[in-house]
């Protein structure tokens, strides 16, 4: 069995500490269904999740199913979901992506990331949520926490591009944790390695271990 290198070590155990530090995190978009999902990570793009939880209970209040939403005009669906921002562009993918949905897959949401990719609005960060939190397929959701965080942390190495940082993280992260860890890494982003303040170093679970790149 081949060594692993200090990167992988620094990886398992920084998935054992975030683990026991955030024993039940999970994805703070609400949903009950798959569909819902795609609509509130569209929404999300530039957006607080605590916003989005607001303004979709509105929307669905309205637009309870995927055919409904898919027949819905997209000034309507516009008119709800502005308080998001970038309300035409979003109304617009959310309504090409229900009709998808409606008219090739009877409703439902595929479980084949490739599918996902070509959902209107649906972009690899989406693709992986989905796959992970409504399929429990693996996944690594690169969202700005992420990467700010294993950035700094030293898991790569001044890369900022999405899909890249994503493409390290499956080099380093067991497949069935990469889904959790992302997870986590959003609530340690939220709480501790902030981005908009200085990080709170002193309580961190990974001082000892991380790099400080910041």
């Amino acid at each position: 069995m081949a060594r692993k290198t200090a990167k992988e070590k620094l990886a398992l155990e920084m998935i054992e500490r975030l683990r026991a530090e955030y024993p039940d995190a999970q994805c703070t978009l609400d949903y009950n269904q798959a569909w819902k999902l795609l609509v509130s990570v569209r929404l999300a793009a530039q957006c607080t999740d605590a916003r989005v939880n607001v303004v979709v209970e509105k929307l669905y209040e309205k637009y309870p199913t995927v055919q409904s939403l898919a027949e819905a005009p997209v000034e309507d669906i516009e008119a709800i979901v502005k308080p998001c921002g970038l309300g035409h562009s979003k109304a617009r993918d959310i309504s090409a992506c229900m009709k998808i949905l409606q008219e090739k897959y009877n409703g439902q949401v595929p479980d084949d990331f490739d599918a996902l990719l070509e959902l209107p609005g649906v972009g690899r960060k989406s693709a992986n949520l989905i796959m992970g939190d409504v399929f429990g397929k693996p996944a690594i959701v690169t969202d700005t926490h992420c990467i700010r965080l294993v950035n700094r942390m030293g898991l790569v190495d001044g890369i900022k591009e999405p899909k890249k940082v994503e493409m390290e993280l499956w080099k380093l992260i067991p497949p069935e944790e990469g889904s959790a860890f992302c997870h986590r890494l959003v609530y340690h982003g939220r709480e501790v390695c902030t981005a908009r303040t200085k990080p709170y170093c002193e309580r961190c679970c990974l001082n000892d271990i991380c790099k400080k790149k910041i």
